[in-house]
């Protein structure tokens, strides 16, 4: 099974699976792709977590394809600079791009394929197109007086293309191509090794080098040859008879096992509608919190917030009311700075990420959540085909927080995939894009599904909600106390019932909110969900 935020990424990983491929490589092939038919939400630019379960090794493992701050990424450069906030466009905010490291680290390690069959796809719709879908039009329309000032952006994107009209971007085929061609010859493991290299040692690190020094940018050649990808443990937690599995806090995942602490003192499943969404609100909030005080790429006690003891405490504040509160258990929450909204920059929830998903007949699964490098954050390379990314915006220019900007160190991300054990084998993989939306959405179909008993595809067309009721990952970094962003389909009872604990309700268009697919693997059977809102996620299997 395959399910993707994209048809063509499914169909591409399905047609690996079915020439014999397993997850991992069905997982590349489908990821360089995405690169190229959801350029809007991703791009060669931009980094790629996953979490997967190798039924070789037999154990979950985190792959970190997420790029660092360049070596002259500091606070006092920043300040220099005349920035009290990271921004969030432009070469400035660039980290190293992990997404190809990432994935070359995991078909390395784990896949059956050559580097040159895994990007075939990749590189024949770059060649000779695709059809454009409606996200990718709305988003190029509404960034186009910012795409306009970057002449090698504007030369591949403007006038918007057409809906179902054919894009090309052949100078990012020819880079791949060039990659492939250049790594040509030897084992298959030398062959990736090679393609690392060229990237982050040979013509891309040039390449990516000389752009940022005309740009005034602060990522050299010496930041991309000293990154590597990396695999790391899983961090967790058992919650009615299932082990879920993210990331560390390096990135949010944790965040869900601390939403999960919280509700496993309530009845989850006996709650009516109305009582579900707020305290499912109510305890994102207080999980957030401690997320947006205490993780980064650092030393978290997460021992301590997923404690039994820390979370009854934490759970005695969940009141009737939507409260206006927002404290940290531990820690301090960085100061808020006045910031003017930029093109290009914030509202996350509009879409910046993708989101796929594979199990396998052998046993293997993958959830992974590529992300950065889109579009309209930083200009195109004109060598290149693609833009960097900006995910250093996630640092803060404020000392002495876990997230304050460190040179050579990760940004606290959004980016969440989610793989779930039961009795210690794989059971569920799955995510969605949506910056800080993501350990909502997602997490909503995970609790629909294991509390409340709707079927992957139930709970993932079920009615969505989120809060921003927390401080955004994305610049201008701002928080909307009490908000509350609902889906019409609730229907005007729950709504009403929800202003009147309090909620600053926002009834968003139904089929809005949320892109989460899934796999699955119980009762002998593999299943997969895929979300109708958007008419491009796409889930397909035998």
């Amino acid at each position: 099974m395959v399910a993707s935020t994209h048809w063509l990424a499914s169909a591409a990983g399905m047609a690996v699976l079915e020439r014999g491929g397993n997850a991992f490589d069905a997982a590349v092939a489908a990821g360089f792709t995405l690169q190229v038919v959801e350029p809007h939400l991703n791009g060669p630019g931009g980094e790629v977590p996953a979490l997967f379960y190798s039924a070789d090794r037999g154990e979950p493992l985190t792959l970190c394809g997420q790029g660092v701050a360049p070596a002259a990424a500091t606070i006092e450069r920043f300040r220099e600079l005349g920035h009290d906030l990271i921004p969030g466009t432009g070469v400035l905010s660039a980290c190293v791009p992990g997404a190809f490291g990432g994935w070359l680290l995991l078909l390395l390690e784990f896949g059956t394929w050559r580097l040159e069959d895994a990007l075939a796809f990749a590189i024949d719709y770059a060649d000779n197109g695709f059809p454009v879908a409606s996200g990718m039009r709305l988003a190029i329309d509404r960034e186009a007086d910012l795409i306009a000032r970057w002449p090698s952006s504007r030369d591949l994107y403007l006038p918007p293309p057409e809906v179902g009209s054919q894009f090309r971007n052949p100078t990012l085929a020819v880079t791949y191509r060039r990659i492939v061609d250049e790594a040509r010859g030897g084992s298959r493991d030398e062959e990736i090794e090679r393609a690392r290299e060229i990237f982050y040692e040979g013509f891309v690190a040039d390449e990516l080098h000389r752009f940022c020094a005309e740009e005034q940018g602060l990522l050299t050649r010496d930041d991309l040859a000293s990154w590597r990808a990396t695999l790391e443990p899983v961090v967790s937690f058992d919650y009615r008879g299932v082990t879920v599995c993210k990331t560390a806090p390096w990135g949010a995942g944790p965040v869900a096992l601390q939403q999960l602490a919280l509700l496993d003192g309530f009845d989850v499943a006996g709650l009516s509608e109305t009582e579900f969404v707020h305290v499912v609100i109510e305890c994102a909030k207080l999980a957030f919190a401690d997320r947006d005080a205490l993780y980064g790429d650092a030393e978290v006690p997460l021992d301590t917030l997923l404690s039994r003891e820390y979370n009854d405490r934490r759970r005695a504040l969940v009141g009737d009311g939507a409260s206006g509160e927002y404290g940290p258990g531990l820690g301090r929450l960085p100061t808020l700075v006045e910031a003017r909204p930029t093109a290009g920059a914030g509202a996350p929830t509009r879409g910046d990420t993708v989101h796929l998903d594979v199990v396998d007949r052998w046993g293997n699964m993958i959830s992974a959540t590529p992300s950065g490098g889109w579009l309209y954050g930083s200009p195109v390379i004109p060598a290149l085909g693609w833009p960097l990314g900006t995910r250093a915006q996630m640092f803060w220019l404020e000392a002495g927080l876990p997230s304050s900007l460190r040179p050579g160190a990760r940004p606290r991300t959004t980016l969440s995939p989610g793989l779930a054990l039961r009795d210690g084998k794989p059971w569920l993989a799955w995510g969605t894009p949506g910056g800080d939306q993501q350990e909502q959405w997602a997490f909503h179909v995970f609790l629909r599904h294991v509390d409340r008993g709707l079927n992957l595809q139930e709970a993932t067309d079920a009615p969505e909600f989120h809060t921003d009721h927390l401080i955004s990952s994305f610049y201008p970094r701002g928080i909307q106390r009490r908000s509350l962003s609902v889906e019409g389909r609730f229907g005007p009872d729950v709504i009403d019932q929800l202003c009147r604990r309090g909620h600053a309700v926002m009834v968003e268009p139904d089929w809005t909110l949320g892109r989460v697919t899934a796999v699955q693997k119980a009762d002998g059977q593999l299943r997969a969900a895929a979300n109708p809102r958007g008419m491009q996620g796409y889930a397909v299997g035998r």
